[in-house]
C-alpha cells in the first residue's frame, strides 16, 4: 500500500505549505486572540481551488480524495496556524460528502458548486445536549407537513457544539422524523438534512473556550424551522446510515490536524533546545531534554501513517471506521503528548504567548476529546 503518489502529492503540498506560510501562520495569534474567524483566507482558498479538493469536477471540484484533504489540513496546521488554520475549512471539506455519495444531481448541482467557491458556509449540526455521544438518542424532532408543493418539514430541538455557526448560512442536520419507540432499530427514523440557517428560527448562542478561538462553537436553539422536502439527503429514515460517511473523513481530518500540530510544537521545541543555552550547553545536550522530543516525533510519525491508511481506506471505498477511530485516537495522543512537551521544553517561556507553544497546547485538546472521545473509539 503506497498512500503517496510523490510527484502529485509533493506538488500539492508545496502549494499548501506555501499558502499555509503566506497567509495562514503569520496571523494565527492575532486570530486566537482577538477570537476572529479568518474571513480573509476563505476567498484565497477558494481561488486556488483548495475548497474543492475532494469534491467531483463535474460539480467545480478537483475529484480527488480525503487523502489529499488529509495533505492539506496536515500541512496547514504544521506550519505554525494550528487548527484555527485548518479548522476554517474542515467542515467545507468533509461535511458534504452525504451530499457527494446519496444526494441527486439536482442537490449536488445546487449546492456544491457555491460551497468550493467559498460563497456558501456549512455547519454540521449533529451533537445534542443530552445525547452527547450517543447519536442515536437525538431527540430533535422533522416532523413532516404535507402541501400542494410537494411539503415540508418542521424542526424543532437543540444542537451542541457546533463549529462555525456564526459565520454559516448552511447547516447539514440530522434530526428524527419517527419516534424511537416506533422504529424496530434505533438506527432508523433519523432524516439527514442540508438546509439554510434561518436565523429567525434558529437561535445561535456562542460557547466560551479555552482553545481554537478564532473557530466559534455554538449551541443552536432550533423552533419550527421550516425545511422543504427537496433538502432531505436521500430517503427519510435512513439518515443514520448516511452521516456516518461524514464522520469517518472527520476523523481523518481531524487527525491529519492533530499530528501537523504535534509536529509544530516539535519544531519550536527541538529549536528552541538547540538554542536555548544553560550551564554553557544548549540544553538540546541533555538526553532528559533529547529524549522526549525524539519519542514525540516516533509517536507523530505512527500516527500520521495510520491517518494515511484510514485516508486511503476511505478513498478505496473500503471499510475505514476502524481504521479511522484508531488514527483519530493516536494522533490526539501523540499530537497532546508533542503539545504539553514543547511547553516543558521552554521551561518558563513555554507559558508566555510569544513564543507559541502555549496555544498549540490549548488547541490540541480538541483532537483529543471531539469528535469522539478517546473512550468511545
Amino acid at each position: 500500500m503506497n498512500f503517496f503518489n510523490d510527484e502529485i502529492h509533493q506538488d500539492m503540498i508545496d502549494v499548501y505549505r506555501d499558502f499555509a506560510k503566506n497567509s495562514c501562520e503569520p496571523i494565527a495569534a492575532e486570530l486566537d486572540e482577538q477570537e476572529r474567524f479568518p474571513e480573509e483566507n476563505i476567498p484565497v482558498m477558494a481561488e486556488m481551488g483548495l475548497l474543492g479538493i475532494p469534491f467531483p469536477e463535474e460539480y467545480g471540484g478537483h475529484g480527488l480524495g480525503i487523502t489529499e484533504a488529509a495533505l492539506m489540513m496536515q500541512t496547514i496546521s504544521q506550519s505554525g496556524a494550528g487548527l484555527s488554520g485548518a479548522s476554517a475549512v474542515h467542515m467545507n471539506i468533509f461535511g458534504l460528502h452525504p451530499v457527494v455519495v446519496f444526494g441527486t444531481d439536482e442537490q449536488k448541482r445546487r449546492w456544491l458548486p457555491p460551497l468550493i467557491a467559498g460563497k456558501d458556509r456549512a455547519c454540521f449540526a449533529v451533537t445534542e445536549p443530552d445525547a452527547g455521544l450517543n447519536t442515536l438518542k437525538l431527540s430533535t424532532r422533522a416532523r413532516y407537513e404535507p402541501g400542494a408543493d410537494g411539503g415540508h418539514y418542521v424542526v424543532s430541538g437543540q444542537k451542541i457544539w457546533i463549529s462555525t455557526a456564526q459565520v454559516a448560512d448552511r447547516m447539514l442536520l440530522l434530526a428524527r422524523t419517527t419516534d424511537l419507540e416506533e422504529v424496530k432499530k434505533p438506527t432508523q427514523g433519523l432524516s439527514l438534512f442540508y438546509t439554510a440557517l434561518d436565523r429567525s428560527r434558529v437561535r445561535v448562542s456562542e460557547i466560551e473556550k479555552m482553545g481554537r478561538k478564532a473557530i466559534d462553537s455554538n449551541e443552536l436553539f432550533i423552533d419550527g424551522l421550516e425545511i422543504p422536502v427537496e433538502d432531505r439527503i436521500g430517503e427519510e429514515g435512513r439518515g443514520f446510515e448516511y452521516i456516518l460517511h461524514g464522520m469517518n473523513p472527520e476523523r481523518v481530518l481531524i487527525a491529519a490536524e492533530a499530528v501537523g500540530l504535534g509536529q509544530a510544537a516539535l519544531r519550536r521545541a527541538a529549536d528552541y533546545a538547540r538554542e536555548r543555552v544553560v550551564f554553557n550547553r544548549p540544553i538540546g545536550k541533555n538526553q532528559a531534554i533529547a529524549h522526549p522530543l525524539a519519542q514525540n516525533w516516533i509517536e507523530l510519525e505512527a500516527a500520521w501513517l495510520m491517518t494515511m491508511k484510514a485516508a486511503w481506506e476511505y478513498d478505496q471505498g473500503l471499510p475505514c471506521g476502524a481504521s479511522a477511530n484508531a488514527a483519530k485516537w493516536l494522533a490526539g495522543e501523540a499530537g497532546f503528548n508533542a503539545c504539553q512537551q514543547a511547553v516543558m521544553t521552554h521551561g518558563g517561556f513555554g507559558y508566555a504567548k510569544e513564543y507559541h507553544v502555549e496555544r498549540y497546547l490549548r488547541e490540541v485538546m480538541i483532537p483529543r476529546i471531539a469528535p469522539v472521545s478517546p473512550q468511545l473509539v
